[in-house]
């Protein structure tokens, strides 16, 4: 390949000024773009990146930037679950500029790594069916569709999933 068709790929801890603004505006602007979601989706990603950026716990909760030549292009975060012994992956997002180079993959590694390493002994995650490709590494992962259940969010129809993967005990 041309030196000048690669691009320089980098997953990064989230902890630049800008990292969590940009993880909800990205939100907002790549999922009213794709599926037509209203700011009600924008205001439950920020809720959840200010909760995390409020006070998480850097020996518990952590949060990734892709980074595709300098610009992100996707974030998650891993916080703490409602049991000590459970985390629960957030917010997981490629934009479409990102997408084909594995970041979505790679990110998922990021938060179960971390998840092991913290002890952790199952990661859950919340869905909707619509994302399919974020389904895919999910699967891959070894998650399992917990239960789902329909509403109406975002300005939709949806059905929402819970997912949860076993880490065993560490």
């Amino acid at each position: 390949m041309p030196q000048q068709d690669r691009k320089h790929v980098v997953v990064r801890p989230a902890d630049r000024p800008g990292d969590l603004g940009w993880a909800v505006m990205a939100h907002g602007e790549t999922y009213d773009r794709q599926f037509g979601w209203n700011t009600d989706f924008e205001a439950l990603v920020a809720g959840i990146v200010a909760d995390y950026g409020a006070g998480h716990d850097p020996a518990r909760e952590a949060g990734w930037i892709a980074e595709v030549d300098g610009r992100r292009v996707g974030c998650v975060l891993l916080v703490a679950g409602d049991r000590p012994e459970v985390a629960r992956l957030r917010i997981l997002l490629v934009t479409p500029e990102g997408r084909g180079l594995g970041l979505g993959t790679r990110l998922v590694e990021e938060c179960l790594a971390f998840a092991r390493a913290a002890g952790y002994e199952q990661v859950t995650l919340w869905t909707n069916d619509v994302l399919t490709a974020a389904r895919r590494i999910y699967r891959s992962f070894g998650f399992t569709l917990a239960d789902e259940e329909p509403h109406h969010s975002y300005g939709h129809d949806l059905v929402g999933q819970n997912w949860t993967l076993d880490l065993g005990r560490p």
